[in-house]
């Protein structure tokens, strides 16, 4: 669902976005059928895979102490702040012990946590974020806002559309 030209953050009202923002007016019925079928499909498919989360849930905590579910501050349309869900697949104060991106054998990863990534079904908690109309299935990543700050006028227009699970360049 795309907003009115003169309702988009000033940063983003430049002629690199407005590109973009032409483009995607010509696709608003498109849009606007993708949004549905997200929220429709994150609804099933949350009721399908409840089980799934009960099982990983009790996984986690007996492999480590701490929270199920890791929640981190990222960027989505219009360049709105939102809490991301993914299960927690590292020990409990990782970001405080390392790097906010993660490195093949990082030590930080607990042995669940290597099961889940392979499978990447820590991504299954986003579910949430669907239903909340916070991302898509498919869109670009969501970034943190210390990556977001540094974006160049172009790459705004990345964020005209809600962040997804996965992007074209992940299943490219």
């Amino acid at each position: 669902m795309l907003c009115k030209w003169e309702n988009l953050p000033s940063s983003m009202q430049n002629d690199e976005v407005k590109f973009y923002y032409d483009i995607l007016q010509h696709k608003r019925i498109s849009i606007v059928v993708k949004y549905i079928f997200d929220k429709l499909m994150a609804i099933t498919l949350l009721l399908i895979f409840s089980p799934l989360f009960l099982i990983l849930g009790i996984l986690i905590k007996i492999d480590s102490p701490g929270e199920i579910f890791f929640r981190q501050v990222r960027v989505t349309q219009y360049g709105k702040s939102f809490r991301i869900y993914k299960f927690r697949t590292m020990v409990s104060n990782a970001e405080k012990i390392g790097n906010q991106i993660t490195i093949n054998q990082d030590i930080r990863i607990t042995k669940i946590g290597k099961k889940i990534r392979k499978c990447r079904l820590d991504e299954l908690p986003q579910l949430i974020n669907i239903i909340k109309g916070e991302m898509s299935f498919v869109g670009t990543r969501p970034e943190v806002p210390k990556y977001v700050a540094f974006y160049s006028k172009e790459m705004l227009a990345t964020l005209l559309l809600p962040a997804g699970v996965t992007s074209s360049a992940s299943i490219a």
